[in-house]
């Protein structure tokens, strides 16, 4: 089934699969998002369509439960309408509580402001990243990565905001596995530096400290000084989560390894800044919203995909040829089991089947999918595989 690809003056083909990402029996869906913001849906039997961006769409199965999970969350909070405040926080009581699925509700966003949702809390990372792409927004804290997807499809934020990868620690692989579970596009990237810095109660000094607090990844990445200062090390699941505890236990023992700005808004002191083994760290994010952005040739833009591939010799090394016969550079190249086929059948001996993971891949390239190369690299690819999802096309973020 080859993909004819070529650019229309409008945006969003979207692909629709079931869950085993089989290609056989399903149909197309043109979600076709023309300037003017209006989006027009059209059913494809047959032939050929312009091309942008595939979208799965869930099973009708899946829908359903998605739309019954819609109208049991009605019950919104009050603070999910404010703005929050960045200065020193004395009353934390006064900060804004993450969201959960059950706080969600399907009213729209009010205000004129763009609210960007995050995993964490006021002063966690997430949200630094969310106001380097949009300096005046209004950040949406989370409590789980799922809520901030949630957020933004029940039109509580207008994006979100989530890490990717970090130069350090890797890829974050419970996003990718998000990313393909729903129908949000990737509209932009942010790079950003991640600074730790020991913070302790104010008067508390360094040799005070018994134990220290943070992300799993940020106790890590800061391995000498915590061995320097021999304290026992306490994982918890954000490191703003981890300076709100402190502050608000009043832990005179315990030091946090979170941001300067975090320390601002829970009143701690900053005892030591820069305390990363490695200073070149950066962690990747990615910026997603309910439509996608109409790519363009005046600046850098990379491509985001996944697909999975039939069984054969050498299919991989085929796939990734349509890049390089076309000078495409590959920038990411993540492999991730496919969820409900995790397995493949290779033979049938007598004593029993040999078996080995059936994946999925991620791949993201520098090229817009308003360039020609890119449009024949995809078509290309599809002749291969069994299936195929761009996830967006947007701007090259640059530290």
């Amino acid at each position: 089934m080859a993909l004819k690809a070529f650019l229309t003056s409008g945006f969003a083909v979207s692909y629709l699969d079931n869950d085993d990402f089989s290609p056989k029996g399903i149909g197309f869906l043109l979600n076709w998002k023309i300037r003017t913001n209006t989006i027009a849906k059209w059913k494809r039997n047959h032939g050929v369509f312009g091309y942008s961006v595939y979208c799965a769409i869930r099973p009708d199965e899946e829908e359903k439960s998605w739309k019954k999970t819609g109208h049991e969350l009605r019950h919104a909070v009050d603070h999910t309408q404010n703005s929050l405040s960045y200065r020193s926080h004395k009353d934390l009581s006064s900060l804004s509580k993450p969201l959960s699925v059950t706080d969600f509700s399907t009213t729209a966003c009010s205000g004129s402001n763009v609210r960007v949702a995050f995993k964490g809390i006021p002063g966690a990372y997430s949200e630094d990243a969310a106001l380097k792409a949009y300096p005046q927004c209004e950040t949406v804290p989370c409590d789980e990565f799922e809520d901030a997807f949630k957020a933004v499809e029940l039109s509580l934020a207008d994006k979100a905001v989530l890490p990717i990868e970090n130069s350090l620690g890797g890829s974050i692989h419970r996003n990718y596995d998000l990313l393909l579970r729903h129908r949000l596009h990737i509209v932009g990237e942010v790079q950003l530096p991640v600074p730790f810095c020991l913070l302790a109660l104010p008067g508390v000094r360094a040799e005070q400290l018994k134990r220290v607090l943070s992300h799993p990844q940020a106790l890590a990445q800061s391995d000498r000084l915590l061995n320097k200062l021999g304290v026992v090390r306490e994982s918890v699941d954000d490191t703003a989560a981890a300076a709100q505890f402190v502050a608000a236990n009043s832990l005179r023992d315990a030091g946090v390894i979170a941001s300067a700005r975090a320390a601002e808004i829970y009143g701690l002191d900053v005892l030591a800044e820069g305390i990363q083994d490695d200073p070149d760290s950066i962690t990747r994010f990615l910026v997603l919203a309910r439509d996608p952005i109409i790519p363009r040739t005046d600046k850098p833009f990379k491509t985001s995909i996944v697909f999975a591939l039939e069984e054969g010799p050498g299919v991989l090394f085929k796939a990734l040829a349509v890049f390089a016969l076309r000078h495409i550079n590959l920038t990411k190249m993540e492999s991730r089991p496919q969820r409900k086929r995790p397995l493949r059948v290779v033979d049938d001996l007598d004593t029993g089947s040999a078996k080995y993971f059936d994946y999925l891949f991620y791949i993201d390239f520098e090229a817009s999918m308003a360039e020609p190369r890119a449009q024949n690299a995809l078509g290309h690819l599809q002749e291969c595989a069994a299936f195929l999802r761009v996830f967006g096309c947007y701007p090259i973020d640059t530290l």
